[in-house]
């Protein structure tokens, strides 16, 4: 191999290297959906897909910093898209799901939980961890809403 074949080889992995890190990029960013709420302050997480280190990892600190820079008081963690039989270690989810409540709470950021199946719900029960306790959970997100509202003092009113 000469070195013009060389360097067109290395110029060819630099290249496929740059588009493979905006592509990681892209997926971490996207990996965590954070909507904000008609609610003032209040935003809603959509956990979906993978349980895993890496996932949670890139999770934390995202949902963190979001609720940190946009003056977030509420929270909501939406599980619907989990089920039981996606997890493969219960231990490891609710490490992570402890890690974020127990952080936003430190910020000062009440957090609800919505989503759990009855079947989830009972393995979480089952599991003793201590955090289950404390959990604040609703059967929906417009039930999670619904409360939120209340205790904010608002109400939806009709346009005639």
């Amino acid at each position: 191999m000469d070195n013009n074949e060389r360097e067109l080889l290395q110029g060819k992995i630099k290249e496929l290297t740059q588009k493979v890190n905006e592509l990681e990029e892209l997926v971490q960013n996207t990996a965590v959906p954070i909507i904000p709420s008609i609610i003032p302050d209040t935003i809603l997480i959509p956990v979906s897909g993978e349980v895993s280190i890496n996932r949670f990892g890139v999770m934390i600190p995202k949902i963190l910093g979001y609720a940190n820079d946009q003056s977030t008081d509420s929270v909501i963690l939406d599980f619907t898209a989990i089920t039981f039989k996606k997890v493969k270690d219960l231990e490891l989810l609710g490490k992570y799901i402890e890690s974020l409540t127990s952080s936003l709470k430190l910020m000062g950021i009440q957090v609800l939980i919505v989503g759990f199946t009855p079947l989830f719900a009972q393995e979480l029960v089952r599991s003793q961890q201590p955090f289950v306790k404390e959990l604040m959970a609703f059967s929906t997100f417009k039930t999670a809403l619904q409360y939120l509202m209340k205790e904010k003092g608002l109400a939806f009113t009709t346009i005639k």
